[in-house]
């Protein structure tokens, strides 16, 4: 059965009716639809990290991120709440250095709402797993081998584990209205609580990314706001900027700009 098929089943099923055109990535096909005239978005899932944002959201239950409001008994295909509010992170972020620290205030809220103790956490992966593509990048040197080193130093002593969202940045935290601001698209580990604060630095884009000033500025605030060791939080930048590079890599898409960044904390962090 093909996701077309799959999407009519369950648009059938859940007694949807199609709201807007799909939407596609690399493992995922997203719908908006409408159920009982209420906003919603039939997701159908194609890789392994997708299909654990189910698990993670249902355990969520709606607080800091999108709710499930119904899924297929192997988990594949989810109705979640959709969020329509029309402030954006990345366009607030490029107010102006007020701007960007409100929004990363908001990420870090959001944040310790998604990391707050809650009972019985689903069966996760280990964010170790997931740095696979820095291993091999490492052998290419520079950088790449240098935030090796650090990753493979943080993840050999992990502190304050809790669930992670894995990929949370500007553009997976959308405007809930009367909810607040909610997580999208968790890709769902078990590891070190600063680990997902890093990406805020690789984002909104390049330009603010690698903007002079801002890795002080930010890794100062997120430090104070999320209550983590600045130079604990500079050496978890490290990791992730090269994670990403080896991703880029493997995907055959540009590295510069995580380059850049691991670059810039590894710079802060030998300090």
């Amino acid at each position: 059965m093909d996701y077309q098929d799959r999407l009519a089943e369950y648009l059938g099923q859940w007694s949807l009716r199609t709201d807007g055109t799909p939407l596609h990535t690399h493992a995922a096909c997203l719908l908006p639809v409408l159920r009982s005239g209420q906003s919603a978005m039939l997701k159908l899932s194609t890789g392994g990290d997708e299909r654990r944002a189910g698990a993670v959201l249902r355990w969520w239950d709606g607080e800091g991120a999108v709710r499930v409001l119904a899924a297929s008994t192997d988990g594949d295909v989810l109705l979640l709440e959709r969020a329509m509010g029309s402030r954006s992170l990345a366009t607030l972020a490029h107010t102006g250095e007020e701007g960007d620290a409100a929004a990363t205030r908001i990420l870090c809220a959001v944040a310790a709402r998604l990391h707050a103790p809650r009972p019985m956490a689903p069966p996760l992966p280990s964010l170790s797993d997931c740095f696979a593509a820095l291993d091999v990048a490492a052998k290419h040197g520079g950088v790449f081998s240098a935030c090796h080193a650090v990753a493979r130093d943080l993840l050999a002593a992990p502190q304050d584990s809790v669930v992670l969202h894995g990929d949370l940045h500007h553009g997976n935290v959308l405007d809930g209205g009367g909810r607040g601001w909610l997580a999208i698209d968790p890709k769902g580990y078990m590891g070190e609580r600063a680990f997902d604060f890093a990406n805020i630095l690789c984002n909104p884009d390049a330009a603010l990314a690698t903007s002079p000033g801002r890795l002080e500025r930010q890794v100062g605030l997120i430090a104070h706001a999320a209550r983590l060791d600045p130079a604990r939080l500079l050496a978890w930048i490290v990791a992730w900027a090269g994670l990403s590079a080896a991703w880029h890599l493997e995907d055959g898409t540009p590295p510069e700009t995580a380059l850049a960044v691991a670059a810039m904390a590894l710079g802060a962090l030998r300090a």
